[in-house]
């Protein structure tokens, strides 16, 4: 391909990621976090009063919290105001529920999804489809073959409203609590849009589903709330994108994921995100796992001001097997702190974590990990890979691994490396005919390989994409 179409393409991948629309919303809250503006949300959504009640609970945990600063080199916080955030915007849609009908949309929405693919996706490689845009999903589709199985793909505001009893029973309970840190309570207040799958027992959803959040609006906070339950023996495959343009007010997303995984079930929770440079990503992430249940998760963070994201798995029972494959993407002024946590508190359980990691222009990333074995966990391993690969000497990458190990029979290991690219790497591939970026692109594109192969080929071309354009500093 010549550099001319090389530039084309960039340029278009930039263009659907950097695009801006003028904001249009039906309602919008004031800024900060108050009680007003906790019933003002649920009040639209015409909530049950559990839901009302579990909000109101959360946002008092919430503000009897510290934020989290004592941690070694984790990222600032001080420059995000929750004050100066607004929570919540419903963008002007005739049906709040979302539509099934692509063509039903508003224009501007319609064209913000176009522009980033999502139908063409649709079309080609998934079985079901979510489009949040602010704080509420405008689009929810499920091919019909699933929906006669009883798959249940749905935004968590009608799951609240249809599957009540589900619902309860899971919402922010066992797996994320609104005690277990300051922006958990934060979710469990504000808490906006998202999904809900519900996979019955013994179905494998051959392809996958995917959610993809927009945030459009300056200043805003999204706070989408993921719930996944996959009943004994079933198979599901969940694909979650995000993306925001740049402005110069700070953003924040703060999502919450539930993943139930029962007996000798299987879940893939799958990553892309590419948050503009003003967005603080301070996610949680978590999976109950039943015996001989797997559960893996593949994630890519390549946008963001700050990022604090640790998925985590507890492997409840006996046999079950937790998968961790993360890469992060570092530029100027970005500081990406990922990882992963297990709890093995089962015999026979097994973890894996493998962690990628590149910086460039200043950037820092950093490995953040806590692996736990319980007394009891007879005959359990674990095994953690931390690499990265570092472009320049004012980047940083850091590895900060924790191991609780309290029982004998078990089996541990633990490797890191960091490493610039080298001259002699650069020079040998030049002189195969590659120019210096071009050698550069052919070593990150190797580096990250065992995070590509592990998604959709759509997925993992747009993952080489983005990566590739950070590397020029193409996106903003």
């Amino acid at each position: 391909m010549s550099s001319d179409q090389d530039h084309l393409k960039e340029t278009d991948t930039e263009a659907r990621f950097e695009f801006k629309k003028e904001e249009r919303s039906a309602v919008k809250s004031d800024k900060g976090l108050t009680e007003e503006v906790v019933r003002l949300i649920s009040d639209d959504k015409d909530e049950p009063d559990w839901m009302l009640e579990r909000r109101l609970r959360a946002l008092e945990q919430y503000q009897n919290m510290p934020l989290p600063t004592d941690w070694p080199g984790q990222p600032d916080l001080t420059e995000l105001d929750i004050e100066e955030i607004i929570p919540y915007i419903r963008p002007d849609v005739d049906k709040r529920e979302g539509v099934d009908d692509w063509t039903e949309l508003p224009d501007e929405i319609k064209d913000t999804f176009d522009k980033l693919g999502i139908p063409e996706a649709e079309k080609n490689a998934l079985s079901g489809v979510g489009a949040q845009y602010e704080s509420e999903v405008v689009y929810q589709n499920m091919q019909e073959q699933w929906e006669e199985k009883g798959v249940i793909f749905m935004n968590m505001d009608r799951a609240v409203q249809e599957h009540p009893e589900l619902v309860k029973e899971h919402f922010m309970t066992t797996c994320v609590p609104p005690s277990d840190n300051k922006f958990a309570a934060l979710h469990g207040a504000v808490w906006s849009g998202g999904s809900f799958v519900y996979v019955p027992e013994g179905v494998t959803v051959e392809m996958p589903v995917q959610a993809y959040f927009r945030m459009n609006s300056e200043g805003m906070g999204q706070f989408e709330h993921t719930l996944i339950i996959a009943e004994e023996g079933s198979e599901v495959h969940y694909i979650e994108g995000c993306s925001a343009p740049k402005y110069g007010a700070h953003n924040l997303h703060s999502g919450g994921v539930e993943v139930f995984v029962g007996e000798d079930a299987h879940v893939q929770y799958s990553t892309v995100q590419n948050w503009s440079k003003n967005t603080f990503n301070l996610n949680t992430k978590r999976a109950i796992c039943e015996a001989n249940g797997t559960m893996e998760w593949i994630s890519g963070s390549m946008g963001s001001k700050a990022t604090m994201l640790y998925p985590c798995t507890i492997l409840k029972g006996r046999g079950s097997t937790d998968t961790h494959i993360t890469i992060a993407f570092a530029g100027e002024g970005q500081n990406i702190d990922t990882g992963a946590k297990v709890y093995h508190n089962a015999p026979d359980t097994s973890s894996t974590i493998e962690s990628k990691s590149i910086s460039k222009d200043g950037g820092r990333t950093n490995y953040r990990g806590l692996v736990h074995i319980a007394d009891g966990a007879e005959n359990s391993s674990t095994a953690v890979e931390c690499d990265a690969l570092m472009f320049d000497n004012q980047s940083t990458s850091d590895t900060m691994p924790y191991m609780e190990i309290e029982e004998s029979k078990v089996d541990v290991a633990h490797e890191a490396t960091v490493g610039k690219i080298g001259d002699e790497d650069i020079f040998y591939l030049q002189s195969r005919g590659l120019d210096d970026d071009d050698a550069k692109k052919m070593i990150v594109a190797g580096f990250i390989e065992p995070i590509t192969e592990e998604l959709p080929i759509e997925y993992a071309v747009e993952l080489n994409r983005l990566i590739e354009l950070e590397m020029e500093g193409s996106l903003g």
